[in-house]
């Protein structure tokens, strides 16, 4: 039996799957909420294994390194999500381990960055340098488009906003992929179909199986490596030169994908919590 801390601070529908399987697995299952820890340079905590659920903003981040320095192992590490959470250091990762991703440009003011647009060439997909699920990221078709929504962004005075992180367009065939990454094996994919630009289960995409294809495999699989492995979700996109991965989440949702992939992914992921737990 594991005393599993679960680092949130909403219980969504993956979080009671995911508590539902370590119930049945007789394990104690403790919620580590965000807004009630308190930490000190020495701690007790009465977990042996903490799952991190909780978007990767510098608070979470914050506390897996205090976990792990009070010597509780994490789900995923505190590498790998400040890693996960920086889409500039996957950007980086993936280009460096020779993954295809598309190109990215990262500018600190408007006005570079409108300079850099122009230079990428429209359209260019404008996201937050943190975050995920599909939020905040905006399509720029032309120069007069990147100018009000620079202006804009300019104004909202975020930390958040004060980093332009620029990619360039891709377009694809209606669909994306979602694969989720366990340790060493990909468990799953799934396409995301719709018309919108963005595929997103939020959006209206539809979802369908995806079969796992020895590229996607081993392009998954390289893409976790390069961020150092874990619970992983990635996003694939399909071009006319074949598969890119276009961002690497550490706290994907998969509820979306049970039904059409037939697949217990709260199982695989505590299989994988319970394996690295036993080998600290």
């Amino acid at each position: 039996m594991l005393n599993l801390g679960l680092l949130c601070t909403q219980i969504k529908v993956e979080e009671k799957l995911l508590m539902e399987e370590a119930g049945c697995r007789v394990h104690n299952v403790i919620k580590a909420d965000m807004r009630d820890l308190v930490f000190g340079l020495e701690n007790y905590f009465p977990f042996d294994v903490v799952l991190a659920r909780d978007f990767m903003h510098p608070r979470d981040l914050c506390a897996l390194f205090l976990l792990e320095k009070a010597n509780i192992r994490t789900v995923n590490s505190y590498d790998v999500a400040r890693r996960c959470s920086d889409k500039v250091a996957v950007s980086k990762l993936l280009r460096k381990n020779g993954i295809s991703t598309p190109d990215v440009l990262v500018a600190f003011t408007p006005e570079s960055a409108l300079q850099a647009m122009d230079r990428m060439g429209y359209p260019v997909i404008l996201k937050p340098a943190v975050g995920t699920w599909g939020q905040l990221l905006a399509k720029v078709n032309d120069r007069e488009g990147a100018e009000a929504l620079l202006e804009h962004k300019d104004h909202l005075g975020s930390y958040y906003h004060s980093i332009f992180y620029m990619q360039k367009y891709i377009p694809k065939p209606g669909r994306d992929i979602q694969v989720i990454v366990v340790g060493d094996e990909v468990v799953c994919a799934i396409y995301r179909v719709g018309k919108h630009w963005i595929t997103h289960p939020d959006r209206g995409a539809e979802i369908e199986n995806c079969p796992v294809t020895k590229e996607l495999q081993d392009l998954a699989l390289k893409a976790a490596r390069a961020v150092g492995g874990g619970v992983l979700s990635i996003d694939v996109m399909e071009t006319k030169d074949g598969l890119t991965v276009h961002e690497v989440n550490g706290v994907g949702e998969f509820r979306h994908m049970l039904e059409p992939t037939g697949v217990n992914i709260p199982a695989k992921i505590l299989d994988y919590v319970e394996k690295v737990t036993v080998n600290v």
